[in-house]
């Protein structure tokens, strides 16, 4: 299967232009936490237009088995959906396909030369984990941040946690904000099978934030590195992805 299904599938669902009423002003954060609320006035500027979808651009590298580079497009909309569309090389041979949450359920489709499958993936469990993932994303959607479905409540000076209602999940999502407002990580249990030797369960789940980009009103992460088990010794072996935007367009 081609990187066409899945982005036609995007297109055609998640892209729908479409936000909360209203440009951005920084009073509509006075009430959440210092953390949240230093983030939100970095990331949107005053009077932008309260968009809850993206449409990233990117590239990096991945790790099966070494770590491969790849390229990729997402849309992303939080709460509803997101179908991340990658084409890698691996051991010098294409490997196209997609990760997705629509409609409620998860699935994940790979295939080797474009015809052989090397990974597929439905279900009660791939659909848990990712909407976990589609939860700890709102980090690239600002706007969303002051949504409906999701709820904050107050950690420390530098971390806030959001409630983030994903399907028939409340995902408990930590962020860590600098001084200057910046992101910095994102945390969560997330449903997952890391280990792959045994059942599905909750692990540690995070992200780290390199750097920030900024286009139409907006300030999100551009270099981010992710994986189980953050800030532990199994960080080593957790990591999973390290990924560079190379261009966004919220809708």
């Amino acid at each position: 299967m081609s990187t066409s299904t899945p982005e036609r599938h995007a297109r055609d669902g998640l892209s729908v232009p479409g936000g909360w009423p209203g440009p951005f002003d920084p009073a509509l954060a006075a009430d959440l936490p210092a953390p949240a609320r230093r983030w939100l006035t970095h990331a949107i500027a005053p009077g932008t237009p309260l968009f809850g979808g993206v449409r990233l651009e990117m590239h990096g590298r991945i790790r099966i088995g070494s770590w491969w580079p790849f390229t990729a497009t997402q849309v992303l909309r939080p709460a509803s959906g997101f179908v991340w569309a990658a084409r890698a090389r691996v051991a010098h041979l294409p490997v196209t396909g997609f990760d997705r949450y629509a409609a409620g359920e998860g699935e994940m489709r790979w295939r080797l030369l474009g015809t052989v499958p090397v990974m597929s993936g439905g279900g009660p469990d791939i659909t848990r984990s990712a909407a976990g993932r589609l939860a700890g994303e709102l980090m690239l959607v600002p706007g969303a941040a002051l949504s409906p479905f999701v709820t904050w409540e107050p950690l420390d000076d530098e971390h806030a946690v959001a409630r983030v209602t994903v399907g028939a999940w409340t995902h408990r999502v930590t962020i860590g904000v600098a001084p200057s407002g910046a992101l910095t990580s994102v945390r969560m249990p997330r449903w997952g099978n890391p280990d792959r030797g045994g059942a599905f369960r909750e692990h540690e789940f995070g992200a780290v934030v390199h750097r920030e980009a900024s286009s139409g009103g907006f300030t999100i992460p551009s270099i981010v590195s992710a994986g189980w088990w953050p800030c532990t010794e199994r960080w080593g072996e957790g990591e999973f992805i390290r990924f560079v935007v190379d261009g966004f367009a919220h809708f």
